[in-house]
């Protein structure tokens, strides 16, 4: 069976844009590098290591949020979309980092939080102020509560993060005694959900985006794209009798799409929200660049993921259902021929992700310790091979795996709401050099924000760059490789080499990856790249790409 990417075309043709073949790094910016040494990243830290991006080979930086914010989400609660947090650094280190990537030839694509604010932004400090009714309250979504004295939430939706998705105005830190109103909050309670069926929402953040296109942004990756509108109603969501309401949270890497495929989910996915990205669509055509859009959706189906993409909205949405699948050769090419199918109709290029700050590192999804790497790194070479762009979060060119971080070190809100482990495992700073702790992530010798393993000396970057065999160099040369297959053609056939083996051919290249236990032979030809050693047989675990 062939499967054709429609956008195989001649670099200087329509549907050129660098977008759809791009290898984009994401960087967590508290835990990528520290410059003025509190232990926490900034982006004057970033701008000092974009050197060591453009030499391992991606093409764009996806920065997460930098903005003005209480920090009570790591960012993802803005409190001035157009302003930098002091923690990060100032406009004009914005600026600097901006310019500095171009003149590497990496582009810059920024976080866009539109689904919600911090509480305490100036809009919502002006609706609690304000009396039900008023159009203060009309830019988020406040409700009477049910009940006698309003005393119920007014419907039954939960937070992502855990718990009531409504909090009462009379129980925030800065409410009225005697207000009877409450507000929706899909994630934390310090982070409520913007109404946007009010126009004045939609004209703040075409405000933002021109702010940020004006300052020379390639693109933006939206946070929570699928979840701007909700039903008008807000009515309860239904649910199987004997089972709880739960907000499907997107952030849960178990929950498979087959799985979400039979819930209601009234607060998700609204056929609305794509008006929103067709003005944001008409907004970014203005500029020049190719700017772009990446829409975190996490839908229900591949086809309802493939609406963000349609022609006239946005450029990409994350693909997460590598992310979801086992370890099984069976459950990648389902995954690959899935992702093919949706796109046909759109003409939309796919996007491929193993890892990202919200879920577990795929060196510990795939088992952990040598046979987690090994899997990784298999994992990584194939998903490079196909055609479309690929996202890499930082630290998984290291080889980094998931850390049991302390309890007294979680800082996850989803952690503090609910107690069951959160996020903080894989947002641990990254190891630059050095034999301990904190690992030239910052001047100084304290520990970071969330503290690093004692163990990760041979881990760091600069212990990984005199080593030939290490994951860092790995990565360095499938990128090479990638970028000498990006002229080829965008057609994938996939190939039927037996149980456990997922292979497919791309032009003069041949790609298997041995997902079994048991060496298997290898096609005939030039190793062009591989995850590991090779002979003629292609060990377990292990991936490779041949040349004719």
């Amino acid at each position: 069976m062939a499967l054709n990417d429609p956008n195989q075309v001649a670099p200087d043709a329509p549907g050129a844009e660098w977008w759809r073949h791009a290898v984009i790094y994401q960087v967590y910016p508290r835990s990528f590098a520290d410059a003025d040494g509190d232990g926490v990243g900034d982006l004057p830290g970033i701008t000092a290591k974009l050197p060591y991006l453009r030499d391992l080979g991606v093409d764009a930086v996806w920065i997460s949020p930098f903005y003005m914010s209480p920090q009570k989400d790591h960012g993802y609660d803005v409190s001035d979309y157009c302003d930098i947090d002091p923690l990060f650094g100032t406009l004009e280190d914005a600026d600097t980092l901006i310019a500095t990537a171009h003149e590497l030839g990496l582009r810059i694509i920024a976080d866009l939080v539109p689904n919600h604010s911090s509480d305490q932004h100036e809009w919502f400090q002006a609706a609690l102020a304000a009396a039900p009714g008023s159009p203060e309250r009309a830019r988020y979504l406040f409700r009477d509560g049910r009940g006698p004295q309003g005393q119920e939430p007014p419907n039954n939706w939960r937070s992502v993060f855990g718990g009531n998705a409504w909090t009462r105005v009379a129980e925030h830190p800065d409410g009225r005694d005697d207000d009877p109103q409450w507000y929706l909050h899909l994630f934390d309670s310090t982070q409520p959900d913007f109404d946007w069926r009010n126009p004045e929402v939609g004209d703040l953040f075409e405000e933002v985006l021109r702010f940020w296109l004006d300052r020379g942004v390639d693109g933006f990756r939206v946070d929570v794209a699928h979840g701007l509108l909700k039903e008008e109603s807000l009515r309860d969501q239904v649910v199987e009798e004997g089972e709880e309401p739960d907000s499907a949270a997107p952030i849960n890497e178990e929950r498979s799409m087959v799985e979400r495929t039979l819930r209601d989910e009234p607060m998700w996915d609204q056929p609305e929200v794509h008006d929103v990205y067709r003005r944001w669509h008409d907004v970014l055509a203005e500029y020049d660049g190719d700017r772009m859009l990446v829409a975190e959706a996490w839908t229900q189906t591949p086809e309802s993921m493939a609406r963000f993409v349609r022609d006239d909205e946005m450029s990409q949405a994350f693909n997460f259902s590598w992310l979801l699948a086992p370890w099984s050769a069976e459950a990648f090419e389902g995954v690959i021929t899935g992702t093919f199918a949706a796109l046909a109709d759109v003409q939309a290029s796919p996007t491929w992700v193993l890892s990202n700050h919200d879920v577990v590192r795929h060196v510990t999804r795939y088992g952990g310790g040598a046979q987690g790497l090994a899997r990784a790194r298999a994992a990584t070479l194939t998903m490079l091979a196909l055609p479309g762009s690929s996202y890499v979060y930082q630290g998984e060119e290291l080889g980094l795996e998931q850390v049991d971080v302390a309890p007294e070190h979680r800082q996850d809100p989803s952690y503090l709401r609910t107690g069951e482990v959160g996020r903080d495992g894989c947002r641990v700073p990254m190891p630059w050099s050095g034999e301990k702790p904190p690992f030239g992530f910052g001047p100084g010798e304290g520990q970071p924000w969330i503290p690093q393993p004692e163990g990760w000396a041979d881990l760091t970057v600069a212990a990984q760059q005199v080593d030939p065999d290490s994951t860092l160099a790995f990565y360095q040369r499938a990128l090479a490789a990638r970028r000498a297959l990006a002229g080829t053609t965008s057609e994938v056939e996939m190939l039927d080499l037996g149980t456990d083996v997922l292979a497919f051919r791309r032009g003069p290249v041949t790609v298997v990856l041995n997902c079994g236990t048991t060496p298997v032979s290898r096609p005939r030809g030039e190793v062009v790249a591989s995850s590991g050693p090779v002979s003629d047989l292609l060990p377990g675990d292990t991936a490779v790409w041949v040349r004719d």
